[in-house]
This record gives C-alpha cells, sequence and structure tokens, in this order.
C-alpha cells in the first residue's frame, strides 16, 4: 500500500522511515513537511497539496507534533484515507472521539498508536499479571529532554506535555498490562518558570501505584514499571523491553527492540480488516493529572 508521511523531523527520520523501508506493506509515496524531506520521495509543504497530487495513496501517517495534527488528520479523512497517528494521538480527547467519529461514518481505519505497547516484553508482562491482583506499583521514568528533544521548544508549550511526552509511554504500558484499570487521585506538577509545561511530575493512582517522571536526568536513562502482586513482584525494564520476575530476568533484551515496524504491521493489518484502534486511556490519564495537578513553579529551563 502506498503512504504518505506528514513531519519529516527527528521521530520520522529516526523511526518511521526506517521501519516503513523495511516493511513488505508499505511504500512511502509522498512526504509532507515545512522543512524535511525524504531522498527520492515526492516532497510537499502543504498536505492539501499532497492529497490532491496523489489520489493512489491510501494512508497517512502523522508524525506532526500534537497541536497541529487534528487539521492534517481531519483533511486526509475527508480526503478518504486511512490515518495513523503518532503519540499522544491528538492535543485534546475530544478531537480524537472527533477523528474517530469521522472515521466511522467513512468506513476508514484510524489508528492511535502507542510505540511502547510493542515493547518486547509487554506481552509477556500482562500475559504473566492476567491471573494476579496487583498490590502496589511504582512507575521511575526519568530522562534527558536535551537528548530526546534537541531544541524543540514545542514539547513545553501548551498541547506539547511536557514531560508526559515521555511519560505518557510509561502509561500506555501500565493500561495495556494492568488485569484492572486504576485511576489517578492527586498529582504534583512542576513547571519551570518560563515553560507552559511540565519538566517533572508524580502521580499517585488507585492501587496504591504511584508515578515519578523526570525530564532533567543525565547520563544513563531509567524507564522502569515495578510491581507487587499477591505472587511476589515483577518488573518492566529498559521502557518495556526487559521483564523480571522476582529477581530473575523472565523474557525481554538489553537492546530496544523495533516497536515501529511492529506498529506499521498492525496498521496494515487493520487497513485489510476495515477496522479501527484508537485507545485513550494513557491520554485520560494524563487530562487528568492536569486537571487534578498542584502545579509548582521551579528554576527555569533553556536547551
Amino acid at each position: 500500500m502506498k503512504l504518505a508521511l506528514v513531519g519529516i523531523g527527528k521521530i520520522a527520520l529516526d523511526q518511521h522511515v526506517p521501519a516503513i523501508a523495511a516493511s513488505s506493506d508499505w511504500e512511502l509515496a509522498a512526504t509532507v513537511s515545512r522543512h524535511g524531506t525524504v531522498e527520492g520521495v515526492p516532497a510537499y509543504t502543504q498536505i492539501e497539496e499532497m492529497l490532491s497530487a496523489h489520489p493512489e495513496i491510501e494512508v497517512v501517517s502523522l508524525c506532526l507534533p500534537p497541536v497541529p495534527r487534528f487539521l492534517a488528520a481531519r483533511a486526509a479523512l475527508e480526503a478518504g484515507r486511512h490515518v495513523m497517528l503518532e503519540k499522544p494521538p491528538g492535543a485534546t480527547l475530544a478531537e480524537v472521539h472527533t477523528l474517530e467519529a469521522m472515521a466511522s461514518a467513512r468506513g476508514l481505519t484510524l489508528f492511535a498508536t502507542w510505540h511502547s505497547r510493542m515493547a518486547h516484553a509487554v506481552a509477556a508482562a500482562k500475559a504473566w499479571l492476567a491471573d494476579r491482583k496487583v498490590q502496589s506499583g511504582r512507575i521511575t521514568w526519568r530522562e534527558d529532554v536535551r537528548k530526546w528533544h534537541p531544541g524543540q521548544d514545542w514539547v513545553f508549550e501548551p498541547g506539547g506535555m511536557g514531560v508526559f511526552d515521555p511519560g505518557i509511554n510509561a502509561l500506555s504500558i501500565l493500561t495495556e498490562i494492568l488485569p484492572a484499570p486504576v485511576h489517578l487521585t492527586s498529582a504534583e506538577l512542576e513547571f519551570p518558570a518560563n515553560r507552559q509545561a511540565p519538566i517533572a511530575v508524580r502521580l499517585n493512582f488507585t492501587g496504591a501505584i504511584e508515578a515519578d517522571f523526570d525530564w532533567r536526568q543525565e547520563g544513563p536513562q531509567t524507564w522502569d514499571i515495578e510491581l507487587e502482586t499477591d505472587a511476589g513482584s515483577m518488573a518492566l525494564r529498559l521502557g518495556g523491553n526487559v521483564l523480571e520476575i522476582g529477581v530473575a530476568k523472565a523474557e525481554g533484551a538489553e537492546s530496544i527492540m523495533e516497536e515501529y515496524p511492529a506498529l506499521y504491521a498492525r496498521m496494515a493489518e487493520l487497513v485489510r480488516q476495515g477496522a479501527s484502534d484508537v485507545d485513550l486511556a494513557p491520554m485520560v490519564h494524563v487530562a487528568d493529572a492536569f486537571l487534578l495537578g498542584r502545579r509548582t513553579a521551579v528554576e527555569d529551563f533553556e536547551f
């Protein structure tokens, strides 16, 4: 199937382009970006121009930041194209509900992707937890924003989500593996005095689960989910790529698994089935954190 990639920035070049190139399901037939291009692929700066020029393109994959993504997704759906959304699926819950209704009315596929759910050990963790009771848990998700989003001021703008940009990856795993849902009960959000989105948060959920997200960690990065159950402890490490049962490594790999090829394989499956996959549970937790969160100002942040 022919596919267009919209938003040729770091994540598109690092993950999406290689995943598409390695897939037998897809052909990258066009790109849309203000500045970025992919060698040998027709490039446009406006999605409407691309859609008009390429009626043969069936699928549009959107890698734009969350705020401008809705208009591009709406244009693609109105043009009769299936749509794949980079995480988070939008800047607001309401706009994603609108896109879901549009896709359903037109018989089109809408896929709200959560790449961390495709990490190597997530499915095994979910299976192990299925018949167990989770008694408590702790998520530690700490990384260096300067490494992963160098100079990208949009991540600290309204709708950019701040530290929830990586933190929602942890929440996407949590909502996938827990045998019973939880909801937020309190939150503390640290905002740099010169920014509009948090750089660190602490969350408390029902079920005695807590989370610590921080975008100021230098050196080794930390992506851990640790749970205590009625059958012992379990941990997912390296962003869901290593599973530990008790103190033993049960499943996983020391290197990050190829998550994006799995997303594109899933998108191909959804299109063939005429189905959609729009799970907003991780984003609900983020929205609740902004609703419930106690805000604290911390030192200015500059890239």
